[in-house]
């Protein structure tokens, strides 16, 4: 499935229309989450408004385990491209929670 996605990916030399992340919940364990009010699937919709570049890396890196010189190598991207996406994506979810937090 991983390999489909990265596929169609590199066809179309950009991040566009990317299925939704519901395929890889199975990943996140709700035990993970425990005594907090985040729930699985908050997260999940929190990943889902991340520009579509940023939830590839992202995806790919924190929840497939593959590392930027692998996704680099998937993607045709640098690595440090790899890098710099997986950090802008953590600190949209960083500020999506401090949202959350206030609220």
């Amino acid at each position: 499935m991983v390999n489909s996605c990265l596929d169609f990916l590199r066809k179309q030399k950009q991040f566009g229309d990317i299925t939704a992340l519901d395929d890889v919940s199975y990943k996140l364990e709700d035990e993970s989450l425990s005594g907090q009010t985040l729930e699985v699937e908050d997260l999940l919709r929190m990943i889902e408004k991340l520009p579509r570049g940023y939830q590839v890396v992202f995806n790919l890196f924190a929840i497939e385990g593959y590392s930027h010189k692998e996704i680099a190598e998937l993607l045709g991207i640098s690595e440090e491209t790899s890098k710099s996406q997986y950090f802008r994506a953590r600190a949209h979810l960083k500020n999506y929670l401090e949202k959350i937090e206030v609220k």
